[in-house]
């Protein structure tokens, strides 16, 4: 999947704590000038629209796409046509790239972009990066057991993981 702007993928097991990491790393990268996209994976139904309101009704009323917009936000939804999960190639699109440096990617393990594996041996996982050509860094809580040429993150270390984004997809020096 080839984009002007880097995507990176946080790739790991549910319950490995992707999101919580990233809540620590986009405030670093953020701080440090960096505009962020971000795509997440849900792995069940959501919705984002309160039921009641205007956008959820005449969505339901049949509308297949819905803005809703204020001056603070604007937020797109689409009804998907089939149930399938939608292509990380196919929702990359509709970030708006001319106000973006970066995209990072929470979840779309399979998806054939560079990815962080986030590695916790207590959960007794086993690595993805052995089977996954695309992974090029393990960030973990512990040593691994597996010999890797790969860069070794700190788990714990959110401005470690920062740092690596920055010098090695964005080619800056925090």
């Amino acid at each position: 999947m080839q984009t002007e702007i880097p995507v990176i993928g946080f790739a790991a097991f549910s319950g490995t704590g992707k999101t919580t990491l990233l809540e620590r790393v986009l405030p670093i990268l953020s701080r440090g000038g960096v505009r962020i996209g971000m795509i997440k994976h849900a792995h069940h139904r959501f919705d984002i629209d309160t039921p009641g309101k205007d956008s959820y009704r005449l969505r339901k009323a049949g509308a297949l796409q819905t803005m809703i917009a204020s001056s603070q936000r604007w937020a797109l939804m689409t009804e998907n046509a089939v149930e399938d999960v939608p292509e990380l190639e196919d929702l990359i699109p509709h970030l708006d790239h001319k106000h973006l440096d970066l995209i990072l990617v929470e979840g779309f393990k399979q998806a054939p972009i560079p990815k962080i594996e986030l590695h916790r041996p207590s959960l007794g996982h086993p690595l993805l990066f052995p089977a996954d050509s695309h992974i090029v860094a393990v960030a973990s809580d512990a040593p691994l057991e597996t010999e890797t040429d790969l860069p070794l993150l700190d788990l714990n270390q959110p401005e470690e993981i920062a740092n690596f984004i920055l010098t090695e997809f964005l080619e800056r020096d925090q």
